[in-house]
C-alpha cells in the first residue's frame, strides 16, 4: 500500500470537502492584504495576530489539498497540468485560482454529488479496516 492510499478520496472530492477547499481559497486571498496591515501597525492589534493565524491556515490547507487533487485526481491534458503546477507555485493565489478554475469544476465533484459524497470507485479491500 502506497501512502497516498491513506488517504480517503471523500476528503479530497466531497461536498463537504469542496465548501472546505473555497473557504480555504478565499481566506488564502486575505493572506496578502492582513500581512500588509501588520506591516503598518507597529503595535500589532491581537485581532490582525488571529486573522494572520487564520489565512495563514487557509492558505496551507488550500495548497496540500490542491496539489493532492493535482497528482492523483485531475483529469485533464498533461501540458494543463504542467501549467497548473506552475501556477500554483505562486502562493497563495496560485492554489486559489486553481481551485476555483479547475477544482470546483472537475468532473469527480459532479459524479461525489450524484453519489451522496460517498466514496467513488474505491473498492472495500484497498481501504483499511
Amino acid at each position: 500500500m502506497l501512502r497516498y492510499d491513506l488517504i480517503n478520496k471523500s476528503w479530497i472530492v466531497g461536498p463537504h470537502a469542496r465548501r472546505a477547499y473555497r473557504a480555504a481559497a478565499i481566506l488564502s486571498l486575505f493572506l496578502l492584504p492582513v500581512v500588509l496591515a501588520i506591516k503598518e501597525a507597529y503595535p500589532v492589534p491581537i485581532y490582525l495576530r488571529q486573522l494572520l493565524l487564520l489565512t495563514l491556515l487557509g492558505t496551507s490547507l488550500n495548497c496540500i489539498g490542491m496539489e493532492y487533487f493535482l497528482f492523483r485526481f485531475d483529469d485533464s491534458g498533461a501540458l494543463k497540468q504542467i501549467f497548473w503546477f506552475f501556477v500554483m507555485l505562486f502562493v497563495p493565489f496560485g492554489p486559489a485560482l486553481y481551485c476555483f478554475i479547475v477544482y470546483s469544476r472537475s468532473k469527480g465533484h459532479e459524479r461525489s454529488l450524484i453519489d451522496g459524497g460517498n466514496e467513488i470507485g474505491v473498492s472495500s479491500e484497498n481501504r483499511l479496516p
